[in-house]
C-alpha cells in the first residue's frame, strides 16, 4: 500500500539531498500531542525523522533529539515530574552530556522535562494567570549560535504558535544573572509576556548550547501558508523552520 503524504510532504525545504542522511529522533511519551508535528518539520527541513518511544532502552543512530509538547504521564503532581524518568530519558541525559553532546530541543511538555532532568536550570510553573493561552507569540532571537538557532540572525524578531498552561520560567537571581552574563536566553517575549516568565524568558540553553528548550512551538510554523502572520501583517507562517534547518546544518557541517 502506497502511503499518501500530508499536505507539502513531499517538498522539502533544504536543497540539500545530503541532509536527508541526518537522524532526528523524536520522542513520545503516553500524552504528546505534538510528535508528529515535530517529526514533520524535521522532513520539511530536509532530515529524516526517526520515532523514539520514552520506554525504549537505546537511541540508536540519531544524530539528535526533539522531546515535542502536549503533555506526558504523571504531568498532574508537576510538569514532567514524572517522564523525566522514563528509561529513555537517562540515555539522552548521558548523550548530551556525553563528549559528543548529542543536540537536545525540549519543546513545551519537552522543555519542562529538559528542566526536571536537569539538562536545563530552573523550573515551569503555571501560568500567572492561572489559565491556558494559546496565541501566536513574537520572540526576539538572543542566542544564534546554539545547535538549534545557527540560522537565525542575533537580535532577530520571529513569530510562532504558544500553548501553554505551566508556562511561566522561574528560577532564583543567581542563576538568572548567570543565565544572562553567560548568552544562554535563547529567546526572550516581545511586546507580551503571556505567562509570567521571569525577565521575558522563552528559551534557554545549556553552557554547550546542545541543548535548547523553550515554551513556544516552532513545529507549529514550519510551512507557508499554514503558520502565523506576524503582527504588521507580513508572512511569517515559517518562522520555525530554522530550528529544524539549524540542527541539521550542524550535524552535516560535522560539529555537533
Amino acid at each position: 500500500m502506497t502511503s499518501i503524504p500530508l499536505i507539502g510532504e513531499a517538498v522539502a525545504v533544504a536543497a540539500e539531498p545530503r541532509l536527508a542522511g541526518a537522524k532526528i529522533g523524536v520522542v513520545t511519551f503516553p500524552g504528546t500531542l505534538d510528535d508528529r508535528d515535530a517529526a514533520r518539520a524535521v522532513r520539511l527541513a530536509g532530515g529524516t525523522a526517526v520515532s523514539l518511544w520514552h520506554a525504549d532502552e537505546s537511541l540508536g543512530d540519531v544524530d539528535a533529539v526533539i522531546i515535542p509538547g502536549g503533555f506526558s504521564y504523571g504531568d498532574y503532581l508537576r510538569a514532567g515530574a514524572i517522564s523525566r524518568f522514563a528509561p529513555l530519558m537517562s540515555k539522552i541525559i548521558d548523550a548530551a552530556n556525553s563528549d559528543a553532546k548529542l543536540p537536545v530541543l525540549g519543546i513545551c511538555n519537552g522543555f519542562q522535562i529538559l528542566t526536571e532532568s536537569h539538562l536545563l536550570p530552573g523550573s515551569m510553573i503555571k501560568n500567572d494567570h492561572l489559565k491556558f493561552i494559546c496565541r501566536d507569540q513574537v520572540l526576539r532571537v538572543e542566542n544564534a549560535n546554539t545547535a538549534w538557532t545557527v540560522d537565525y540572525r542575533q537580535g532577530q524578531e520571529i513569530t510562532v504558535p504558544l500553548k501553554n498552561q505551566d508556562g511561566q520560567y522561574i528560577a532564583d537571581e543567581k542563576t538568572l544573572d548567570a543565565l544572562e552574563a553567560e548568552g544562554r536566553v535563547v529567546f526572550r517575549y516581545v511586546g507580551f509576556n503571556p505567562n509570567g516568565s521571569r525577565r521575558d524568558i522563552a528559551g534557554i540553553s545549556n553552557a554547550a548550547g546542545n541543548v535548547v528548550g523553550l515554551m513556544p512551538h516552532p513545529e507549529h510554523a514550519v510551512e507557508a501558508g499554514f503558520g502565523p502572520e506576524a503582527l504588521d501583517g507580513a508572512a511569517s507562517d515559517t518562522d520555525g523552520l530554522g530550528f529544524f534547518t539549524s540542527v541539521l546544518t550542524k550535524i552535516v557541517g560535522g560539529d555537533k
